[in-house]
């Protein structure tokens, strides 16, 4: 069935279905436009919100990253990040696939309906045409006829009457016999206009407008096939990134599971560990000495050590983070072990001297300053020093590691850097065509000022390590810093400092390998190693080796750059871990 059998009456209806068609194509475009707004917006907004929660841009200088929780709640910012990207992949794709196609496909569209109802207005004005011939042919007949049947009638009537002469009579029957001829011609040609008329209204309703009618219904379907295939990719068009987005909800999901509530706990304690001892107990203080003392003693009695001294203020509340008390430093005993108080009503300890009560404030001095009173303290903003020795002692060794760690690695590259202009001077100076040796000059003399700047600033933070306690550290950075390919000295190239100098014992490698050597049973070893360089072993806890000596590996390197060995002989040792290749037992 077509709309040119069925509805051969229903231009009117044709033409304001097509339009109503092309309207609603219309109202789904705009329809896709605003949603591609919202999911813009949306789109952009989320953005926003990731952006404003995470304007640190994972600072690794930031403490807090270090939290597993933290740590999370970045990767969830960046996953809606992306799922932000995802809306507006979808806002793109609808514009593009949907809005741009539709309207391009409705431009086509009402050209062409235009078209095809211009040929139907084209045809019905030929037909209306037609017609206003054929009435006008059909009028004439009519007049003309009528014109005749009077004429006729007057011939006649003048025919019969007595009076009229032949010559009236004769004009008469003329007149009557040329209006009967118009009338005659004026029918002839009103039955050609007739035939004319309507062989043109059977090609206008049998052919003309069924032909144009299809051609509309053809337009409308194809309209609303396209219609239907915007409908579908407005789902589709989501359904695509939906695994996409799948993946970001699973990345959140995921950052969620990796909060680790125990290993941020850790990370707190590692941190902020201060490395203070805790206070120890408080002195009893026995006024009855008083009673026992002579009339000519004129000390202020045997003082007990600084906290006897400590004890007398009368703030009692030692409670750390009591808020209502405003403890000064000298408030608190120090985050030491107190002296081994003399006993209650023996002689005065030797160690006080002559003037007990000034020996006592100097020890106050020397115990009290260095110290951190309470943890309150530690909230206001203590002066900056560049050994860090405004930090607890915990947090001192590892900020002095981690700046020993910064140095070592400048300093390798600065080392490098070294090496390479210096094989590049003797590439220059065997081959003059390649280079002017004499260019480097300024490069090799910047980095040995380079190096040298770095190795005082090393050897200076490898003291405050020392100070602060941190063993084993600093032979480490010296041998992995300057035995680089071995063809540097531990120290310097000039040879001022070597292996082979008296070891500084402040400086000794792990001073608890002793321990393990006073083990009766022996490790069973994990693997072999070759040497490619000699070593020393001067330092303690170390082990001598020369280049090319097979060696027992007893224990793995664990990060810090020395693996312990054995010799044949039962001799074991640390060695650097770059100066052997190691072979572990499968």
């Amino acid at each position: 069935m077509d709309w040119g059998t069925e509805l051969w009456d229903q231009y009117d209806i044709i033409e304001k279905h097509t339009q109503s068609g092309l309207e609603l194509v219309e109202k789904y475009v705009k329809f896709v436009k605003e949603r591609t707004e919202i999911e813009q917006n949306y789109a952009k907004q989320l953005r926003n919100l990731s952006k404003k929660y995470n304007l640190k841009r994972n600072s690794k200088d930031e403490p807090e990253c270090r939290f597993s929780s933290y740590q999370s709640f970045l990767d969830m910012l960046n996953e809606m990040n992306d799922y932000a990207g995802q809306r507006e992949l979808i806002a793109e794709n609808m514009m593009m696939n949907i809005c741009i196609d539709l309207t391009k496909y409705l431009q086509e569209l009402k050209q062409e309906r235009k078209t095809y109802l211009m040929e139907a207005k084209k045809a019905q004005q030929s037909l209306e045409s037609t017609y206003k011939q054929l009435d006008s042919s059909k009028k004439r007949f009519e007049r003309e006829w009528k014109e005749a049947e009077r004429a006729a009638q007057y011939a006649e009537k003048t025919d019969q009457d007595i009076n009229a002469t032949k010559a009236d009579v004769e004009k008469a029957k003329q007149q009557a016999h040329m209006r009967a001829h118009v009338a005659e011609e004026c029918k002839n040609d009103y039955a050609a206009q007739l035939q004319k008329f309507n062989k043109e209204q059977s090609q206008f309703y049998f052919n003309d407008m069924p032909l144009i009618f299809n051609k509309l219904q053809d337009l409308d379907e194809r309209r609303i096939k396209k219609l239907k295939q915007g409908y579908i990719l407005f789902s589709d068009t989501e359904k695509h990134v939906m695994p996409i987005i799948g993946k970001c909800l699973e990345g959140i999901t995921k950052a969620g599971t990796n909060v680790n509530e125990r290993n941020d706990s850790m990370v707190v304690i590692e941190q902020n560990k201060s490395g203070f001892e805790r206070p120890g107990d408080v002195e009893f203080e026995d006024y009855s000495q008083a009673i026992n003392r002579t009339s000519s003693d004129s000390s202020l009695g045997t003082p007990k050590g600084p906290v006897d001294l400590l004890g007398k203020n009368k703030s009692k509340n030692f409670w750390l983070f009591s808020k209502r008390s405003k403890l000064s430093p000298s408030t608190l005993p120090p985050f030491t072990t107190p002296p081994t108080p003399s006993p209650a009503n023996g002689p005065s300890s030797p160690k006080f001297g002559r003037d007990p009560l000034s020996y006592c404030l100097k020890e106050i001095n020397k115990t009290v300053k260095p110290r951190i009173s309470s943890f309150r303290t530690l909230r206001r903003s203590p002066t900056v020093t560049e050994d860090f020795a405004h930090l607890p002692p915990e947090q001192r060794r590892k900020r002095l590691q981690q700046k020993l760690e910064e140095i070592c690695k400048e300093l390798q590259k600065e080392v490098d850097q070294s090496e390479a202009l210096g094989k590049m001077k003797d590439v220059y100076e065997k081959n003059p065509q390649m280079g002017d040796p004499a260019s480097l000059a300024s490069q090799i003399s910047q980095t040995s000022q380079n190096i040298e700047r770095l190795r005082g600033e090393l050897n200076k933070y490898e003291t405050w390590l020392a100070e602060a306690g941190g063993r084993g550290d600093t032979s480490r950075y010296k041998v992995l810093t300057f035995n680089n390919n071995g063809a540097h000295d531990v120290h310097s190239p000039d040879g001022a400092h070597s292996d082979e100098s008296t070891p500084d014992p402040s400086q000794a490698i792990y001073a608890e390998f002793d321990d393990d050597f006073e083990e009766e049973e022996l490790t069973a070893p994990i693997g072999t190693c070759t040497a490619m360089y000699n070593f020393p072993g001067a330092s303690e806890g170390t082990i001598s080796m020369q280049e090319g000596e097979e060696l027992a590996v007893v224990e793995e390197d664990k990060g810090d750059g020395w693996t312990r060995v054995r010799r044949n002989n039962g001799d074991e040792g640390y060695i650097p871990t770059s100066y052997v290749t190691i072979t572990l037992n499968k």
